[in-house]
Formats: C-alpha cells, sequence, structure tokens
C-alpha cells in the first residue's frame, strides 16, 4: 500500500470522466475539509494528501479509505504538530492555525477508531492494537495470518513482524523474508527490516546471515546498521567477506528486482 505519491496523482484520482477535481475545488465543495486545517505553508504535501483522502472517505467511507486517511492523518499531524512550535511574533495566526490543524488530526483519528471498533480490516485491526492497547484487535488480526490479504500485504507483513519481535526470532524472521519476497520491483524496503535481520542473526551467532543483511542495507543506503562487530566476528575466526560481499550483492539485486526468495539455507 503505498502511502506517499505525488500531489499530481493523488489529485488526479478524483478525476470524473469529464472534468478533473482539483485540490481548489475539493475546498470549495467541502470547505470543510480545508478550513481546520493549518493555513499557512508548512506541511503542504501532507495537508494536501489529507484533504483528497477526506474526500474520498467522504464519497466512499470504506475500511480501506478510513485507514488510509488514519494514515496520513498521523503522518499530517507529526508534521503540524511540530511546525506548530514554531513561534511567530509577528504572525500568531499561522502558529494557531498550526495547533486547529493538530487537533482536527486528534479528533479525526479519534472518529476513525471509533467507527471501526468492529473492523475486519487488517491494518486498522493492527492501529487498533498498537494505538489504543486493543487486544481484542490483535486477535483477530492474529486469527487472520494465513488469509490471502494478509500474507500478501508487506505492511501488514511488516506490522506483524514489529508484533512477534518480542516473542518469537524464527517467526519474526520468516515475516522480514515474506516482506522481502513481496517487494517490488524498484521500491525499497523498510529500513527496520534489515536492522532486525541483522539484530536477530547477531543475536543468535549466525554471523553470515548478520554480516549478509548489514551488507545489503549499507547497499541499500541505510546507515543506521553497524557492521564492523559483525566484521570482526567473521574476520577473528580467519574467515573472508568476499564471499559474503557477494551473497550480500546478489541479495540485494533480487530485492531491488523484485525476484527475491526466502533463503532457508545459505
Amino acid at each position: 500500500m503505498a502511502l506517499r505519491q505525488s500531489i499530481v496523482l493523488s489529485v488526479l484520482l478524483l478525476a470524473g470522466c469529464d472534468n478533473a477535481i482539483t485540490l481548489s475545488r475539493v475546498c470549495d465543495e467541502t470547505p470543510g475539509f480545508c478550513s481546520d486545517l493549518n493555513t499557512d505553508s508548512h506541511c503542504r504535501e501532507e495537508r494536501a494528501e489529507v484533504i483528497v483522502a477526506r474526500y474520498h472517505e467522504y464519497k466512499k467511507p470504506t475500511d480501506e479509505n478510513k485507514y488510509q486517511l488514519l494514515k496520513l492523518f498521523e503522518d499530517y499531524d507529526k508534521c503540524v504538530s511540530l511546525a506548530a512550535k514554531i513561534e511567530h511574533i509577528k504572525l500568531k495566526e499561522k502558529t494557531t492555525s498550526r495547533v486547529n490543524g493538530h487537533l482536527t488530526s486528534l479528533k479525526e483519528i479519534n472518529r476513525i477508531f471509533k467507527e471501526t471498533l468492529n473492523t475486519t480490516h487488517p491494518g486498522l485491526l493492527y492501529y487498533h492494537w498498537s494505538r489504543n492497547a486493543n487486544r481484542a484487535a490483535l486477535n483477530k488480526l492474529l486469527n487472520m495470518q494465513e488469509q490471502k490479504v494478509v500474507k500478501d500485504d508487506p505492511e501488514i507483513q511488516l506490522f506483524l513482524a514489529t508484533f512477534y519481535a518480542k516473542i518469537d526470532d524464527d517467526k519474526t524472521v520468516d515475516l522480514l523474508y515474506r516482506v522481502l519476497e513481496l517487494n517490488k520491483k524498484g521500491q525499497q524496503p523498510a529500513p527496520e527490516v534489515y536492522e532486525t535481520l541483522t539484530s536477530i542473526f547477531y543475536k543468535q551467532e549466525k554471523y553470515k546471515h548478520a554480516y549478509t543483511f548489514a551488507k545489503v542495507a549499507k547497499l541499500s543506503g541505510y546507515e543506521n546498521v553497524d557492521i564492523i562487530p559483525i566484521e570482526h566476528q567473521i574476520t577473528s575466526l580467519g574467515k573472508s567477506l568476499d564471499p559474503l560481499n557477494d551473497l550480500a550483492q546478489k541479495t540485494y539485486t533480487s530485492i531491488q528486482e523484485g525476484t527475491f526468495v526466502s533463503p532457508r539455507e545459505f
């Protein structure tokens, strides 16, 4: 589920057969979707995406549309809450509008949670659990693990891995491998996939595995994985890193090309 696309694409999703609905037209047609957000230039992209998503949810209030709006409101709120702390000596109204945007976010997020208490949407179930500690929602999601809608969604697989990371390393690895298998050509998996795989394998003293995914992380541009201790563990045994570098390169390429297959033994 792609979260971040261009504003142009988001607006075009609102296009009818004859007339494309622009952002300004949405604000004209449903001014309440725009007026209760910040009115300055901060968080412009997040604000526009929220407005478009509000319109989608208004026209078709499905759980999927509510889920997309929920995620976008969380992103917007992170941005506008930070911006609200910036004081304007001469233009206090700018700070006030950002506070209004923050309050709107809290209100709308709360509304969505209330309206989806009985949902079976995997993403909403995870949000009910992770944000509100709703154990019943978690149990519903765990009972859906073998369903195609869950197994074929990399976002939900990563959510499940986040849960299992505290209780079952092997299950977590399987889920993270599945995330990589579902990665489409040209996309980058979330950095925590590589960080978690590296951490688990290092803890399990599977240094070859840990090094491979730490190296893949580096190749992907992620800098938060510390590869030096793993290198030391391998080289201290007199082993060369060259074969692992080759393996990491092949693994990285397969992920980037969308052809990664979970390695059972390597």
